[in-house]
């Protein structure tokens, strides 16, 4: 049943947009990913067919080394006006949504971020523009014409000092941006959150994401443990904000070094916390650590989602959190409170040298965890789970790790003394996360919240390092640089084929879900992705993803996500599959749809993967598809 009071809700300012543009990143400042068009519906979903391509990078960025992990496009491209506005390797551009024309291109001096650009609709001094950041720089465009706008900080550069390499969130009239930091040494550059005057570029505020003395969260660090303390950092790719009540909310990673703590005895605050602030000030409201005292790496990338939640006959304004953790806090958005609770249970001991472990973690009573958080031998992949070769692969790497402890929950990784043969740790969820930067989608009439998880694992041991090293103690494991719990397969040039390596624990790898906010329990869970190397009784295991999934009022969700390049529709009420299509890579970035001036609605996503020495054209390598019905 459709109330008339969510209906109203999806038009509120809450949700922002209910025209056909995507204008941000997450569709609104409310990170619901979630539009109002419904030409694309259930009903004609499986026959969407490729309208135009797009391909992102110029001959000039063979050459040219893009800035991020991997140098490949994590982006969404934006859609205000008639324009789409995106990244495109070396260049920012303004392209016909219809055609894929380009309209005008700029190429800054340095690489511009991988993850997107920031609208301003301008006023009536100002014409509108197009923000984005390359390292330390944020540089403001004339969205009409691409030339940069003199006004703007520095003849249009404003100096962040502290890089951030993603989009600012706009709000209002302010531009917001986090920081990407070190992970290790522990001491360096701070992880603050910044606001600006999109007008003029001059800071407003900063808030001290390491508290520093006076200031609320200060107290639980001891001595001076938070002097110079690198990490805390809102690494992600926007933040998001409840405009009535101007809060601020901005999510923060794990302190450096983020595998040893020894340093920074206590909870760490705000370290793997969401904390809300004043938007107007920057000062703090309320803060929720979803991790104490992080030894995993389980940073809080993704900024929530914020919904409205019709419980016991009264709405509660909530949000939506996931996390590298692989849990969902449903919390009130005004107090922080918890919707359904949370426990603090006890988890594991560190054996590590001067480690001092947080005695408890925070459980949330519903939802369920969304991702594997444990590990027993009997979960090793068998044959009849996927193939002999990679059971036998499985199995010699846990004989090799002389078996791997896992206690649960929180396990931390176990201490190697020297001169002794080492024992791993199996870690789940591992490095990548339960949920990572791909965060959530929302439809506010259902009421679902959706998730894609990877269920992922790293083993290894922590082990003390020569004197000199930029750390006293760091993880390390027997397989190299990434200690996944996979049979890694490399191609003819010894680089690792991610996609055609396969966890080692039973399948489901990767899941999408649809948790029912009114409840707190699944409303739906599915495998996300197949290996399609397997035979068809076996192919649906779910895969390893990134990214997020968007929601339309035509009642599907789109994601691409998961590494079998593959690019989904799901209806949103049952989790059924009802459109896939095959791409040249991977679609790692979040999706998103529009409507064109001709009147029809399109949905597109970047897909990226491959690189110099595996293709001879890397002009090929990453592209946006855009899709529309016939």
């Amino acid at each position: 049943m459709r109330f008339a009071w969510l209906t109203a809700l999806a038009a509120s300012s809450l949700f922002g947009q209910t025209n056909g543009d995507w204008p941000t990143y997450n569709h609104d400042i409310a990170g619901t990913r979630y539009s109002p068009l419904k030409q694309i519906n259930t009903k004609n979903v499986a026959d969407l067919r490729q309208a135009w391509v797009y391909r992102l990078r110029a001959p000039i960025d063979a050459t040219r080394r893009l800035s991020g992990i991997g140098g490949f496009s994590e982006a969404t491209p934006i859609v205000v006006n008639g324009v789409m506005y995106l990244p495109s390797g070396s260049r920012i551009v303004a392209l016909e949504p219809e055609t894929g024309k380009e309209i005008w291109s700029y190429q800054p001096k340095d690489i511009p971020s991988r993850r997107g650009v920031t609208y301003w609709p301008g006023d009536r001094n100002s014409p509108p523009r197009i923000i984005f950041t390359t390292g330390k720089s944020m540089i403001a465009l004339n969205a009409k014409t691409g030339a940069v706008v003199p006004g703007f900080g520095n003849e249009g550069v404003v100096d962040l000092v502290v890089p951030y390499d993603s989009a600012p969130t706009l709000f209002k009239d302010m531009l917001l941006v986090g920081a990407n930091v070190q992970e290790q040494p522990a001491n360096g550059p701070p992880g603050d959150s910044r606001a600006y005057d999109v007008r003029t570029g001059a800071k407003l505020w900063e808030f001290h994401s390491v508290p520093r003395p006076g200031e609320t969260g200060h107290e639980v660090w001891q001595g001076d443990d938070w002097k110079n303390r690198s990490g805390v950092n809102n690494w992600g790719f926007s933040m998001t904000a409840d405009a009535a009540r101007d809060i601020i909310y901005m999510t923060f990673g794990s302190p450096a070094s983020d595998y040893y703590g020894a340093d920074r005895k206590g909870p760490d605050l705000f370290g793997n916390s969401v904390v809300a602030v004043d938007a107007k000030t920057g000062r703090y409201k309320w803060h929720f650590q979803v991790v104490h005292h992080d030894l995993w790496d389980q940073d809080l990338p993704p900024a929530p989602g914020l919904i409205d939640i019709r419980k016991d006959g009264k709405t509660i304004p909530a949000l939506a959190q996931v996390g590298k953790s692989g849990w969902m806090f449903l919390l009130n958005r005004v107090t922080g409170e918890p919707v359904f609770g949370v426990e603090e249970r006890p988890v594991p001991k560190s054996d590590v040298p001067g480690e001092e472990t947080s005695p408890t973690q925070p459980f949330p009573l519903k939802p369920p965890a969304l991702a594997r958080n444990s590990f027993k031998e009997s979960d090793i992949v068998t044959a009849e789970d996927t193939t002999p070769e990679h059971a036998k692969a499985c199995r010699d790497l846990y004989e090799a790790s002389g078996g791997l402890y896992n206690a649960g929950p929180f396990t931390p990784y176990l201490y190697h003394q020297p001169g002794t043969m080492p024992k791993s740790t199996a870690v789940f969820p591992g490095s990548i996360g339960g949920s990572n930067w791909g965060g959530t989608a929302t439809d506010p009439e259902l009421q679902y919240v959706f998730v894609n998880t990877s269920d992922e694992g790293s083993i290894g041991w922590i082990e003390k390092l020569p004197e000199g090293s930029r750390v006293a103690y760091d993880r390390r494991s027997q397989i190299g640089a990434l200690p996944r719990f996979w049979d890694k397969k490399v191609d003819e040039n010894g680089l690792t084929k991610g996609e055609s390596s396969w966890p080692c624990q039973k399948p489901p790898w990767g899941r999408l879900m649809a948790v029912n906010a009114r409840t707190g329990d699944f409303a739906w869970s599915v495998p996300l992705g197949l290996t399609e190397e397997l035979p068809p009784a076996k192919q649906r295991t779910g895969r390893m993803n990134l990214g997020g999934p968007i929601a339309t009022a035509g009642g599907l969700v789109f994601i691409g996500a998961s590494n079998d390049r593959r690019f989904r529709a799901f209806d949103s009420r049952t989790g059924k599959e009802l459109w896939v299509t095959k791409l040249d890579y991977s679609a790692i970035s979040v999706p998103m749809t529009y409507r064109g001036k001709d009147g029809r609605q399109y949905v597109a996503v970047i897909a990226a993967g491959g690189s110099g020495i595996t293709d001879p054209n890397p002009a090929n390598t990453e592209a946006l598809h855009v899709f529309a019905l016939p």
